[in-house]
């Protein structure tokens, strides 16, 4: 029977083991994550809708997220209004744990700087009765003169057969022209797309992508743990419905 009760223990203790092993690990606190007790975050508030600054107050897309995700880590939000020039050398220079100021993915950057799973897509869209670049020959297409519309336009005449183009000044003249049938489409980015749809509320059309510009927050290469933690919070507000809620209210 002694030998038994000796072994018991052990016993216990291993099978402890294999289930704390096979539980998924719990993420670490958020005092531990952002050491200041706070979630500071770096932001350029002089581009609309994403951030915006008064002489009071921040507003904007990326601000309501940004306190979005404070709630859902449970800690403060602490915004430092950055230029955007300066960003990056904040980041660095830990001012800010972490940057979100409509900043692209840039594969250049990784190593140094990690960037989260982004929160939104402000690619070229293709707005209009057309939804696919291929179904371009033999219609007129209209966008910004200048702008990477028309760079992937013409890249688009050297895939399919021929087209018309039709480079207007602005991004809201090659949406007029697509809406009046001036043009058969418009090729403009997401966010001028959604701003001008919104004030077209009539205009029932399609709104498709062309390319992808994907912005994401981004933490500094060193610090892992505040990457994870912010793409742990984004991945539950993506499937809440909480980013998609942002978008619509803001764009």
């Amino acid at each position: 029977m002694k030998s038994i009760f000796r072994v018991a223990p052990l016993l216990l203790t291993a099978a402890l083991i294999v289930v704390l092993i096979a539980q998924p690990s719990a993420e670490p606190n958020a005092y531990l994550v952002f050491y200041k007790g706070e979630i500071r975050v770096g932001v350029d508030a002089s581009y609309a809708p994403f951030a915006v600054a008064t002489a009071d107050d921040l507003f904007g897309l990326e601000i309501d997220l940004a306190r979005a995700l404070g709630a859902e880590i449970g800690l403060p939000v602490r915004f430092v209004n950055l230029g955007f020039d300066g960003l990056f050398d904040a980041l660095r220079t830990d001012q800010v744990d972490v940057l979100m100021s409509a900043l692209p993915i840039d594969p250049a950057r990784s190593g140094t700087f990690l960037y989260t799973q982004p929160y939104f897509n402000a690619g070229l869209v293709l707005v209009g009765e057309i939804t696919s670049m291929r179904d371009l020959p033999d219609h007129r297409l209209a966008y910004e003169y200048g702008s990477l519309a028309e760079s992937e336009a013409r890249l688009w005449l050297r895939r399919v057969r021929p087209f018309d183009l039709l480079p207007l000044e602005t991004h809201d003249a090659a949406l007029d022209a697509a809406r009046t049938g001036e043009a058969d489409a418009a090729l403009v980015d997401y966010v001028a797309a959604r701003l001008y749809l919104r004030d077209q509320p009539e205009w029932g059309t399609n709104l498709t992508y062309v390319s992808d510009t994907l912005y994401a927050m981004v933490a500094r290469g060193d610090r892992p743990a505040i990457a994870a933690r912010l793409d742990s919070a984004l991945a539950e507000l993506h499937a809440n419905g909480t980013i998609a809620a942002l978008i619509d209210k803001w764009l």
